[in-house]
């Protein structure tokens, strides 16, 4: 039999200073439900990744923008997923459309940026945008 803990949420001003406050909250769901230290890693990197970029450019310098956390356990007899949701109202932008960095390509001839998307769906099982009434939402899962 499968449970489903509902959607938890939590709303933090967009600002770098606010990251360990996303993890804390990210930390406890995981911890209660005996995360693999691994996976709990994993997850950890993906959110600290997707919290800065979004602190640093989804708004203007002139702007303090928020992000909104929300966070979904579903665990069964034999596996887990977790899942969480990025939204906020900073300037539409899909990650995912962009073009992977090569990292073959030796690093100081290598364009800038790219390197932590590409890490979180790498590390993520499954990670999905959209833009929708004036939000911009990332979604990250990975199951155990």
């Amino acid at each position: 039999m499968a449970t489903n803990t509902g959607l938890q949420v939590i709303t933090l001003p967009a600002e770098i200073i606010q990251l360990e406050k996303a993890l804390g909250f990210i930390r406890t769901i995981l911890e209660s439900a005996d995360c693999p230290p691994g996976v709990e890693q994993s997850i950890e990197l993906a959110v600290e990744e997707i919290f800065v970029n979004i602190a640093r450019y989804a708004y203007p310098e002139t702007e303090l923008g928020e992000v909104r956390l929300g966070c979904k356990l579903e665990q069964a007899v034999k596996h887990s997923k977790f899942i969480i949701a990025f939204a906020d109202r900073g300037r539409p932008y899909n990650p995912l459309e962009h073009r992977d960095p090569d990292i073959t390509v030796p690093i100081d001839e290598r364009e800038i940026g790219g390197l932590g998307i590409l890490m979180v769906k790498r590390i993520m099982d499954t990670v999905q945008y959209e833009y929708a009434n004036g939000w911009n939402r990332l979604v990250i899962m990975k199951s155990w």
